[in-house]
């Protein structure tokens, strides 16, 4: 199935127009926008959950944070299949980008087990360890995919 996406993308032209002219470099910039505001919302909130800022209280900041880390999700859940058009072929190759895409997944279930069953109690800064070691990991290997 992804062999047949790829080679998809490869003829339907949407490669090319997302590899040429100013579209990559902007998506990319886009995408890295979309980085800043999901890291640093929700690792703000993280670090919170772990006990630094211990004067702000974690609610307050979870309700004004959380909204700028969906937002930044989302922004790079549109930046990013523009960028994977434009090179699919080896990021599908590429190991580094396969644990890219499964730190994200994590990164996901993680917040879902947090939203729904973590959200008092001790587990609640396990948690936020994991998401905000899953969601470092995630910048990382994102920009590692380019050394791969």
């Amino acid at each position: 199935m992804l062999a047949g996406l790829v080679a998809w993308l490869s003829t339907s032209g949407i490669a090319a127009w997302a590899g040429g002219g100013g579209v990559y470099p902007l998506a990319n910039v886009v995408h890295l926008f979309g980085l800043v505001m999901l890291l640093g919302g929700i690792g703000i909130v993280d670090l919170r959950l772990l006990g630094a800022f211990p004067a702000l209280p974690a609610e307050a900041l979870s309700r004004a944070l959380t909204p700028v880390a969906v937002a930044g999700l989302a922004v790079m859940a549109i930046s990013g299949p523009v960028l994977f058009a434009a090179d699919a072929a080896s990021l599908v190759a590429s190991p580094v980008f396969g644990w890219k895409l499964a730190m994200i997944a994590a990164a996901l279930v993680n917040a879902a087990v947090f939203r729904w069953l973590l959200r008092e109690g001790p587990g609640r800064r396990v948690a936020a360890a994991v998401s905000l070691s899953a969601w470092a990991s995630v910048a990382v290997l994102g920009r590692m995919i380019a050394y791969s």
